[in-house]
């Protein structure tokens, strides 16, 4: 029985960070993005499997803990600047809340791989209430101000 207790918790920890990386995948797909589906589920099974596996290795080390995560945030850098392009003829950038997305899916998956479900839930619900609203906000408020940023000039927003 306590068997299951362990890894019970681990499936749905593991679980919920993909259900993270699912969800704010399906909504850069949607918005016809390069990093998608896998790209986010995959940064997400990562990020809780690197903080599960520092949280089953022993009793529970906060800088072991924090080396992970600090690793976690520099690395989804590297990954999220692959995604950010900047256009030479219009000095458009793209990309930058598809970055931001990885990032934050990867964090959010690390809480649900610390056990913090809570907290996950409550991350993941302002990301994606962010990714739907955010940007028919921008637009609203523009066409109230009646000023548009160089970035909205040249084409869709990201």
């Amino acid at each position: 029985m306590e068997y299951w207790n362990i890894y019970g918790e681990m499936i749905i920890r593991l679980l919920l960070a993909l259900l993270a990386g699912i969800i704010l995948g399906l909504n850069r797909w949607l918005h016809h993005k390069s990093a998608g589906i896998r790209t986010h589920s995959l940064v997400a099974i990562g990020s809780a499997t690197a903080v599960l596996t520092i949280g089953h290795l022993g009793p529970s080390d906060v800088q072991a803990l924090s080396r992970v995560l600090q690793g976690l945030v520099t690395g989804l850098g590297f990954l999220g600047a692959g995604v950010i392009i900047r256009e030479r003829s219009s000095q458009r950038v793209h990309g930058l809340t598809t970055a931001a997305s990885i990032w934050s899916c990867a964090l959010i998956a690390a809480a649900f791989g610390a056990g913090e479900l809570i907290l996950g839930c409550l991350a993941l619900s302002a990301i994606i209430i962010t990714l739907i609203i955010g940007g028919p906000l921008e637009r609203l408020f523009s066409s109230l101000t009646g000023t548009k940023r160089s970035s909205e000039i040249s084409s869709d927003p990201d």
